[in-house]
């Protein structure tokens, strides 16, 4: 993605591995700040207070901090200690667990010597995975666009509807939902999107109208409950959102409001389209209501919002009294909502037996 003419990730490796830079995302949309991690301890921190966020790139910045941990002492105590915190840090989001055991399971196996050689190496190559992955998605996903828009016409914009933030600042670049649209606008089908803000943090309003502002495509930031309303109105063709873990049978857990997007785009006959990476997929578990465990944050975010002043200061807001707050991360859509997955591989239905034909490594042997 490229900020003021220059090409940015969202982490990347500096100093020869010795540190990783990342672009602060609790800083946007009012300032675009790179932030210098130098310790495993901080990119535990980073991941828990949101400054990097996203299911792909929190993965990968959990595979940069394990580098920083074999600097800091390769031992197996050491490395399995931080494997857990990092792991701790955003319960919800597999990537993160899926980029920790990967790693780990090198590392482990390696002399302890050559093991800080092994995780430059690893960490390295899940970033750059990452970044192809998306782009196949991208590739993927705008076959879907071209087909609707040309289903309404191949003239008017085609209007897409997201949730949350799933671009290029959720992965390492590129992004997951927002591929499509990025890959679609420069071959210059004409994509108009509606953002949910997404509260209680926004990620859509500050994030996702962010990245579609820089990268010139037409958006409009809608309150996270004009959804079902635009789609009974006919402005909304398709939508497509991101997800930070899949079961194997195609339930999707996404940010909170997925699941009513799912159902208003259901009785409104909207398609509804998942992107997912490999990594996203937890192929050990097949009901998302039962078996993925939701991360509640803490309930200021929704008593406050946070914003800029008419002095443009940053500033927080307080929105109700003395009233208590529920702040549940995300939801989880059952499958039967959900349209098509769009993953690096191929689109297919959210449904067991059309994965495994995608990933066919992950059949369980019989």
């Amino acid at each position: 993605m490229k900020v003021d003419g220059h090409h940015y990730r969202s982490v990347w490796l500096t100093n020869n591995g010795l540190s990783i830079a990342v672009v602060d995302q609790t800083q946007l949309p009012f300032c675009f700040e790179v932030r210098t991690l130098r310790s495993c301890d901080e990119v535990v921190l980073a991941i828990k207070n949101m400054v990097v966020r996203g299911a792909p790139l929190i993965g990968a910045s959990a595979a940069c901090g394990l580098r920083l941990a074999t600097l800091e002492d390769p031992s197996d105590d050491y490395l399995q200690t931080q494997a857990l915190a990092l792991i701790a840090a955003r319960p919800t989001a597999i990537n993160l667990r899926w980029a920790v055991d990967r790693v780990c399971s090198r590392l482990l196996q390696a002399n302890p010597k050559q093991r800080a050689d092994i995780a430059l190496q690893e960490a390295q190559t899940i970033c750059d995975e990452d970044v192809d992955n998306n782009a196949c998605i991208g590739t993927h996903g705008e076959t879907v666009f071209v087909e609707h828009w040309r289903a309404k016409g191949g003239t008017d914009p085609l209007n897409v509807l997201t949730h949350c933030n799933a671009g290029w600042l959720a992965t390492v670049d590129w992004g997951t939902a927002l591929a499509p649209v990025f890959k679609a606008h420069d071959a210059g089908i004409p994509i108009h999107v509606w953002v949910d803000e997404t509260r209680p943090r926004n990620q859509g309003a500050a994030l996702t109208a962010w990245e579609l502002k820089a990268h010139g495509v037409p958006h409009t930031v809608i309150v996270d409950n004009a959804g079902g309303h635009l789609m009974q109105q006919g402005q909304v063709d398709l939508c497509i959102v991101g997800s930070d873990r899949t079961t194997r049978a195609g339930d999707v857990c996404n940010k909170i409001g997925t699941y009513l997007k799912a159902l208003a785009a259901r009785d409104n006959d909207v398609p509804f389209y998942v992107a997912v990476p490999s990594s996203t997929i937890d192929w050990n578990i097949s009901d998302g209501r039962k078996e993925i465990p939701i991360e509640e944050r803490n309930k200021d975010e929704v008593l406050y919002v946070h914003g800029i002043g008419l002095d443009n200061v940053p500033t927080q807001v307080r929105v109700t009294t003395t009233s208590d707050a529920l702040n549940p991360a995300f939801d989880i859509t059952p499958k039967h909502l959900v349209t098509g997955l769009i993953t690096e591989r191929g689109i297919c239905a959210a449904d067991e037996l059309e994965l495994l034909k995608l990933f066919p490594e992950n059949r369980t042997p019989t």
